[in-house]
């Protein structure tokens, strides 16, 4: 049933009813009402509150404009959603000179906590969303009134993960492809669902979370395949990338990111793009006796597939431990980029970014494929945002280094050494153990860890910038299975004072320099969506979401949300055949909620340094659907 409660008034209020968060936006106030039940609040907006309750009472405040109204609404049952990935979009209708118009059509309230890190998925008349862990998938039915949910999907969780999560339990991730969905879990499962129902067609254990292992992003299911990799460099997790049959779920292969070549994937069509790869074992001699075995290198960001040369790319994460000295060696193969053969999964090239890693960076951020030409002449590109505060292009069928320029405050390096993609470091900012070093700039995790975006018609690449910087302390770090093996610590400091923690940077890509850059108060940890027509739309982790001319930088509207914007959104053609626009909020349980703020090196100094982010007006994750009229 719908809630009892029904209201539109002639103020600047929209049409109230169920319980909900209070959302404000430009030019007008929309709000929800709020309901206690047992300490804990609930809310609803258009569409339905989740958690079940049906017939329940709950006695709600309204306080608006002066006016106090106490009224006693009837709850029912939630409705559903999932995730999708998506960093730019074509034959869309929203430009920058009509999104001033669009309207907020539609909430809903999750009840979950979690960090929400990736977009919905939109196929046909229906909304596939996920929160974080333990996760729940909901599928929402655009096409009906109230967009009621079509089902619910909620995998058994394994309660060891919560610990080994990196920054409120978010992680996991859903894809779409010949009418299933399959999800990578935080606790280390990959699921087939049949998208219609949620009827299970198989499941597959592939990380053990008691070791730190778990799985942070989306799959990627290709023809007969579903591509996949680990997470839990900070455990000492050895990293893998993984192919499975799509049809039943068993392993077609894996390889991982140290260790023999054998393990790892090279052989004799590796052509090596930095001369010492050339030499065997790399994997095993380029670290201490038997430290490959802990050594990370996981593969916990998106992974690609180029068709056209039947490739997939993927980056590795970081070396562990953090402390240099007891990881002596370049550490191959972690902190760079693999190109590897979709059917064999053998490694074709590998480019060093973070040779002996010394800040934890990786190279795991999302990187693009783009078909551009590059100083006169066609190429098939991979842009890589780093978190060193570089953009790689590279050129993805040999993984020649075309350019590498910084886009962030950088003092670590001076650069980067084209002909080898080795880091010109600065002896200054080396860390060694026992010792502080100060003022590295970028910080770890580094200065870029959400999706950027890229427009043809602008030539520019947006990047989500976090400008921090950091002091690190390496101490000696002990692998104890399951506990962090990290080794350091690490207080963060804004690079360029309070008012700018964070910058969406506008990168002219082939002047390898900033068109424009806009200033943001807090780090950008989420991903850029670009439209064709030159509109560019991101979210804050003090929940506001921004849309911006592509060309110039310049605000046209934003949104303020209940609560912070860490995910990606997304533009689609509704069952309407009008413009919208989704976009999820949550970062409800973060390290800004669990952490005195006041602990300077608490979540590697994340707390702290984001010790004003307000909390969240709700820390639920809520899903807000936009439409132009």
């Amino acid at each position: 049933m719908e809630p009892s409660l029904r209201w539109r008034f002639a103020l600047p209020f929209r049409r109230l009813n169920g319980a909900g968060a209070w959302v404000l936006f430009t030019g007008q106030f929309r709000l929800n009402f709020s309901a206690f039940r047992h300490g804990t609040r609930r809310s609803r907006d258009n569409i339905a509150s989740a958690g079940g309750w049906r017939g329940t009472s709950a006695q709600v405040l309204l306080v608006a404009l002066g006016m106090a109204l106490f009224v006693t609404i009837a709850q029912d049952q939630a409705f559903e959603a999932t995730a999708q990935e998506a960093s730019s979009a074509t034959g869309l209708k929203l430009n920058p000179g009509n999104i001033s118009r669009i309207e907020l059509a539609a909430t809903f309230r999750t009840g979950h906590p979690g960090r929400v890190t990736e977009a919905p998925i939109v196929q046909g008349d229906t909304l596939f969303l996920m929160t974080g862990f333990p996760h729940t998938l909901y599928a929402l039915d655009l096409a009906k009134p109230r967009i009621p949910v079509k089902w619910r999907f909620q995998p058994e969780a394994d309660s060891a993960a919560r610990g080994h999560a990196c920054c409120g339990k978010g992680g996991g991730g859903m894809a779409l492809a010949g009418g299933r969905l399959y999800l990578n879990t935080l606790d280390g499962r990959t699921i087939a669902l049949d998208a219609g129902n949620a009827r299970v067609i198989w499941a597959a254990r592939v990380a053990d979370p008691s070791l730190g292992e778990t799985l942070a992003a989306a799959p990627l299911p290709s023809g007969d395949a579903v591509f996949l990799g680990n997470a839990g460099d900070r455990f000492g997790v050895r990293g893998w990338i993984a192919a499975l049959d799509a049809a039943d779920g068993h392993m077609l292969w894996r390889h991982y990111s140290t260790g023999p070549d054998g393990e790892v994937g090279i052989g004799p069509e590796f052509r090596p793009v930095h001369g010492d790869d050339g030499a065997a074992e790399r994997g095993v001699a380029s670290w201490p006796p038997s430290a490959w075995q802990r050594g990370g290198g996981t593969v916990p960001g998106p992974i690609l597939q180029d068709r056209a040369t039947g490739l997939i790319l993927h980056g590795t994460g970081y070396p562990a431990p953090w402390v240099p000295d007891q990881r002596q060696g370049d550490n191959r193969w972690t902190s760079g980029l693999f190109a590897r053969d979709a059917g064999s999964g053998m490694a074709r090239w590998f480019l060093p970014i973070n040779t002996h890693d010394l800040y934890a960076l990786g190279a795991a951020a999302p990187s693009l494929l783009l078909d551009r030409e590059w100083e006169g002449r066609p190429r098939q590109l991979l842009v890589h945002p780093n978190g060193n505060g570089h953009v790689y292009v590279i050129d993805r069928g040999s993984g020649e280094l075309l350019s590498a320029e910084a886009f962030a405050p950088v003092n670590a390096t001076a650069g980067v050494d084209r002909r080898t993609a080795t880091l010109i470091r600065n002896p200054d900012k080396a860390v060694r153990r026992g010792l502080m070093t100060r003022d590295i700039c970028p910080a770890r995790p580094g200065a870029v860890t959400g999706a950027s975006a890229f427009l043809p018609e602008t030539g520019l690449l947006y990047i989500p910038s976090r400008r921090l910087c950091m002091d690190m302390e390496a101490r000696n770090a002990n692998h104890i299975p399951g506990t962090g093996f990290t080794g350091a610590n690490i207080r963060l400091r804004p690079a360029e004072g309070e008012a700018v923690r964070g910058a969406l940077v506008g990168w002219d890509l082939a002047a390898a320099r900033p068109a424009w850059t806009v200033p943001e108060r807090f780090p950008l940890s989420g991903g850029v969506l670009a439209l064709e027509g030159g509109l560019v739309l991101y979210g804050t982790v003090d929940g506001v979401l921004k849309a911006l001319d592509g060309r110039t930088g310049a605000e046209i509207w934003r949104f303020q949300a209940a609560s912070g914007i860490v995910s990606q959104p997304l533009a689609f053609t509704g069952p309407d055949g009008r413009p919208w626009l989704a976009v999820l909020a949550g970062s409800g349980d973060g390290p800004e909620a669990e952490i005195d703020r006041r602990d300077a090196t608490a979540q590697s100094g994340l707390a702290n340094v984001l010790r004003d982010l307000p909390h969240p007006a709700d820390p639920s994750s809520i899903l807000y659907l936009f439409r132009l009229p």
